[in-house]
């Protein structure tokens, strides 16, 4: 998880490094915003990343954070987006309480 800025809040990422994954993943979901509000489709709620050996998926956590979840080539997109949505919700109300800056 990180702030919409690329900070990094917490992190379970393996050999993955944290920091520069909480960066590039603001980036993403920075051009999926800005794209979102071009093409009028309403407020981005995800960006996923289909890669040879698996996805990288990007929630928007409200306009003040994200949350990143890493998967294999077997991961059911469609089963995680519908897994996700509560715990995203969740996590919105936690980050709206806990105050994180907005990026």
């Amino acid at each position: 998880m990180a702030s919409s800025d690329g900070m990094l809040i917490a992190a379970d990422t393996g050999e993955v490094r944290p920091d520069v994954l909480a960066a590039m993943a603001a980036a993403a979901l920075g051009l999926g915003r800005s794209t979102s509000e071009e093409v009028g489709l309403g407020s981005l709620r995800e960006v996923v990343t289909r890669c040879r050996d698996g996805h990288i998926v990007v929630y928007a956590v409200g306009e003040r954070a994200l949350l990143v979840v890493l998967g294999d080539e077997g991961l059911d997109v469609a089963n995680l987006h519908l897994r996700s949505r509560p715990v995203v919700e969740r996590l919105e109300a936690i980050v709206q309480r806990e105050g994180v800056s907005a990026g």
